[in-house]
């Protein structure tokens, strides 16, 4: 087997930093350079900052199989990135640490002011503590031309009527479809106007799935009378996510739903464009739903965890206490001075390849509530980062969730497309569901 892993290693590797003895071995995939020069000086940069030896293994192909082969396999690591949807497997096959008393020994990895209470209890389980968080995770909202908003005189949407309202408006003025989506990713903020939430729902010890439920059928009407209005983007069940950005950068839609960061890349994208232009992205809540809460997403978490056979686990702490201190949060943005960024009398200056790389070398945005990035946030971020983090919450998506999806885009698709009433498409799921015994 773990020759099997070691050429899967080989077959899919992108680029890595590897010294044979090393103090501290890592497996890693969007925390490194862009490139296989650039990643071997990234971990230079680790290594000058930790005195440590470091093998920075940056594979390519399917991560997360390599992930899963690599544990089963007993092949040694003292630290890899995953994301908190993984956590539940890697705890029930024991793969995994609990990291308590090391953050407890840590300064650093103890400061709730660099990682805050809530971030460690997304990776927590029965009071221990699994992973420490790689980066801040945003989440998915409904990303409108503010622009436009103000032309046309109306307020911020906050129910569906206006939504539509504010539709058919961008649809009459500027010949834009009011909306676009990438399938039902993400129709949660409008699926909160009737108290929905995506994913799984245990009710009394038994699995649910409310975008299944009698509840969310209005919903589902509600966008396929967008359809037949032509204020729903057709091919919003094959777009792809470049697809919704370009139709909104091209002002071919009044909205997107997508995640808080691209509020500010959308508006910088337009602005590098057009100096002069009026374009303006805006990241906006979800409709409040019967209770008055509102229902949003928050994507998983990206963690660093330490794998129950590490040699080192000491030295992991080490790499961790540096990403989470400002020498590391300057590299996992900005990335490596001299090609990267120049700092010219004490001001931070971008190359022309830091800007190709958009200020993220892992962690766009960092876990700390108190370090200033030195190029600020781009226009519009902080907002629709606070919307965020006031109403939006984990999706609890366990390994079934995959056959579920299918089950629901089926008949949503159906739905959405007026092919079929709501009531009769959450019925169908219904029965798909429970003949697969994906709900109880």
């Amino acid at each position: 087997m773990k020759k099997t892993v070691l050429a899967l290693l080989t077959a899919t590797m992108a680029f890595s930093s590897v010294t044979m003895a090393s103090d501290v071995k890592i497996m890693t995939k969007v925390s490194g350079g862009k490139t296989a020069g650039e990643h071997k000086a990234f971990v230079q940069v680790i290594e000058k900052n930790t005195g440590m030896d470091v093998s920075m293994v940056k594979p390519g192909g399917s991560y997360d199989q390599v992930v899963l082969t690599t544990l089963a396999s007993g092949e040694k690591y003292d630290l890899i990135y995953s994301t908190s949807k993984q956590l539940e497997y890697f705890i029930k096959q024991k793969a995994i640490m609990p990291m308590n008393d090391l953050i407890a020994k840590s300064p650093i990895l103890s400061d709730r002011n660099r990682i805050s209470q809530e971030e460690l209890d997304v990776i927590s389980r029965d009071g221990k503590i699994y992973g420490i968080p790689n980066k801040f995770e945003g989440g998915t909202m409904p990303v409108v031309r503010a622009d436009w908003l103000e032309e046309l005189g109306m307020k911020d949407p906050a129910t569906l009527d206006q939504w539509y309202n504010f539709f058919k408006a961008a649809k009459t003025k500027y010949g834009a479809y009011g909306i676009s989506t990438k399938g039902l990713y993400d129709i949660q903020p409008f699926m909160s106007a009737v108290g929905v939430k995506a994913g799984y729902v245990m009710i009394d010890g038994k699995r649910t799935v409310p975008y299944a439920t009698d509840a969310a059928a209005p919903v589902y009407d509600w966008f396929a009378k967008l359809y037949k209005e032509g204020l729903l983007d057709p091919n919003f069940a094959s777009n792809s996510s470049s697809d919704m950005t370009k139709l909104f950068l091209s002002d071919q839609t009044a909205t997107v739903t997508y995640w808080d960061a691209f509020v500010g890349l959308y508006n910088n994208i337009r602005t590098n464009q057009d100096p002069k232009t009026t374009f303006r992205a805006k990241g906006l809540a979800g409709v409040p739903g019967p209770d008055g809460k509102i229902m949003m997403r928050r994507g998983d978490s990206s963690i660093w965890v330490i794998p129950a056979n590490a040699r080192k686990p000491e030295n992991a702490i080490k790499f961790l206490e540096f990403w989470h201190s400002e020498p590391g949060y300057l590299l996992g943005t900005l990335g490596i001075e001299g090609i990267d960024y120049n700092v010219v009398d004490g001001k931070y200056v971008l190359t022309e390849t830091g800007k190709e790389h958009g200020l993220d070398h892992g962690a766009p945005r960092v876990t700390s509530r108190n370090w200033v990035n030195p190029f600020g946030s781009l226009p519009g971020v902080d907002e629709a980062e606070a919307i965020v983090l006031k109403h939006a919450s984990l999706e609890v998506l366990p390994a079934e969730w995959s056959k579920t999806k299918k089950i629901l885009q089926k008949y949503a698709y159906r739905a959405m497309l007026g092919k079929v009433t709501g009531a009769e498409a959450v019925k169908a799921m219904r029965k798909d569901l429970a003949k697969s015994k994906l709900i109880d």
